[in-house]
Order: C-alpha cells, then sequence, then structure tokens
C-alpha cells in the first residue's frame, strides 16, 4: 500500500494523468467541493483538460481518497466500496 499527501507532495499534469489511467478527470474531480463554488467555476462549460489542470493548481478539487486496486481507480472511495471490491 502506497500513501500520498496531495498536498504536501501536489501532483504534477503528467502524475495526475498516470494515475487517472483511461478514466476521465471528471470522475476524480470534487464536484461538490467547496472550492467550486469559491472559484465559481461552471463544471458544464469546463473538459476534461481544463479540469485536469484545475485539480492540479488546487489539489481541494480531487476527490479523496482514490484508492488503486488491480489497477481500478477508484476516486472517494468509501468503505462500502472497497469491501464490495475486496469481498472483505
Amino acid at each position: 500500500m502506497t500513501e500520498r499527501d496531495f498536498f504536501a507532495e501536489p501532483f504534477t499534469e503528467d502524475g495526475l494523468r498516470t494515475l487517472l489511467g483511461t478514466a476521465p478527470a471528471r470522475d476524480a474531480f470534487a464536484a461538490r467541493s467547496p472550492t467550486v463554488k469559491k472559484l465559481g467555476l461552471d463544471l458544464d462549460s469546463l473538459s476534461d483538460d481544463e479540469l485536469l489542470k484545475l485539480m492540479v493548481v488546487e489539489p481541494r478539487l480531487i476527490r479523496r481518497p482514490i484508492v488503486v486496486i488491480d489497477g481500478q481507480i477508484i476516486p472517494g472511495a468509501n468503505e462500502k466500496t472497497l469491501t464490495g471490491l475486496l469481498g472483505s
């Protein structure tokens, strides 16, 4: 298991793209974050590339935690989701 504090060790654009793999940036974007309102973002008008760039600049916009199991990315993972995936 590897942990990463997004704030102490921020992502680069390439690093976040690598982590997301084929998953769209929108899947990992924290749309309900107060930061969205604070920045006045219109999420419907932003492309995945724009969302990814925003997440790099402002890590609060990344759904946390991001868990990767067998190459599958699970943004905003919770105990119920992880239990189902791990069969515990």
